[in-house]
């Protein structure tokens, strides 16, 4: 067996059959007081498949050096960073020489916000939304005030959640250097019409940065029909590993100075890499993405790809419909009231509980919700919902069912 062949998931395509999903996934397994738990935590993480566990696993055996080497456990290594980078552009699109890798999204955006802050100054402006996860805003608003430029924040539609394209527009500029938006909301599932967004910040001369996170394990990604130039998701929020994915367009990437030590490459994407990647992380990567594609069918991944996410978006749209007008009248949902223009991604409150209170009791009964603000600090805030302790959050992916739709929607009743 040639090395890393145990990186690359080898499942026959179906029709898409969530039952034969579930079982590739080994926590789904799991019982809460003898009944099988409910995973619906997707917004803050997936489960992975036994593929992505054996590719982590196995590259923990064989890629165990260093690249750089004349040897073959480093030869090893440097092939599974290369085949991370090629799944990994598969997944967003652009080339592999566009992908830099990074611990997560979080951390990624930090870096590379100082890095292209250093071509900010007085008079600049910097425009994020009110709909975005604070890791696409709060080290925007840190490495603007240490330039000395303005941020804005473009606001949100307080009726549906949804971005105001039209306030974003009016407040982009001829001084604006960035415009940073979601793809979509982690905490309302909102859509947000990217290529939009594009236009209106090159329009400007400005800089389209997109936090993909929630995004990608609903979405298919294409960076070339969104027209954005860059994009950043995370791995083990579509059935992988703990990594960040940033991808960049490559004059982009190449005209910005990276924080690096002197022998670090000098081109992209190894000049925003720092330090030794995760090798076990990247070859579980690879295995999620095929994983993704392995629900579709095409001649290569990237045709795979577009069918799986074509499968999975109706899967998810139908089990969307299916919760919303099973509602119990007992449950106010914040954000679009049908699935148009949303994924299947739902802020509830219910009626004389609180978020913590709804979240502690559908533990105990083995349905698994978040509570809180989700880190999505600007939209909650602009609704007023903070002091208040939030909302539950509700997240369908791929292998929930239409039985654990019905059994949330029995608990809620409940309450």
């Amino acid at each position: 067996m040639r090395p890393g062949t145990w990186t690359t998931a080898s499942v026959a395509r179906m029709a898409f059959d969530v039952s034969h999903l579930r079982s590739r996934f080994p926590a789904l397994a799991r019982t809460v007081a003898g009944r099988p738990a409910v995973y619906m935590d997707g917004p803050a993480g997936t489960q992975v498949p036994r593929s992505v566990i054996d590719a982590v696993s196995g590259a923990l055996v064989t890629a165990s050096s260093n690249v750089g080497g004349s040897f073959a456990a480093s030869l090893d290594s440097a092939a599974v960073v290369e085949r991370a980078r090629r799944a990994a552009a598969d997944l967003v699109g652009g080339s592999q020489d566009e992908i830099v890798f990074g611990p997560n999204m979080t951390t990624l955006t930090f870096a590379f916000s100082r890095a292209l802050a250093r071509q900010w100054g007085p008079g600049d402006r910097i425009v994020v939304s009110r709909l975005d996860h604070d890791a696409n805003v709060t080290p925007w608003v840190r490495a603007a005030a240490e330039r000395g430029a303005e941020v804005v924040f473009a606001d949100i539609d307080t009726a549906d959640v949804t971005l105001d394209l039209g306030h974003l527009a009016s407040v982009v500029d001829e001084r604006t250097r960035l415009v940073a938006v979601t793809g979509a909301s982690n905490a309302f599932g909102s859509l947000v019409d990217i290529s939009r967004v594009s236009e209106i910040a090159h329009a400007s001369g400005a800089i389209c940065f997109v936090d993909a996170v929630h995004l990608a394990p609903h979405r298919r990604i294409d960076v070339e029909a969104m027209g954005c130039d860059l994009v950043v998701c995370s791995a083990y929020k579509f059935y992988g590993p703990h990594v960040g994915i940033l991808w960049g367009r490559y004059d982009l990437l190449d005209s910005v100075d990276a924080f690096k030590v002197r022998p670090a490459p000098s081109a992209p994407p190894g000049r925003f890499e720092t330090g030794t990647p995760s090798f076990a992380l990247l070859a579980g990567v690879e295995a999620a993405v095929d994983h993704l594609a392995s629900v579709g069918e095409g001649s290569d991944r990237r045709t795979r790809l577009d069918d799986a996410y074509e499968a999975v978006v109706e899967h998810e749209r139908q089990l969307g419909r299916r919760f919303l007008d099973g509602l119990p009248s007992t449950v106010r949902l914040w954000g679009r009231p049908d699935m148009t223009g949303r994924v299947a991604t739902f802020a509830v409150e219910v009626a004389g509980r609180t978020a913590s209170e709804v979240a502690a009791v559908l533990g105990e009964r083995g349905i698994f919700v978040w509570d809180g603000h989700y880190y999505a600090v600007e939209p909650m805030g602009r609704l007023g919902l903070l002091d208040s302790g939030g909302l539950v959050r509700i997240g369908f992916v791929q292998t929930t069912t239409e039985h654990e739709v019905d059994r949330l929607l029995e608990e809620l009743a409940t309450l």
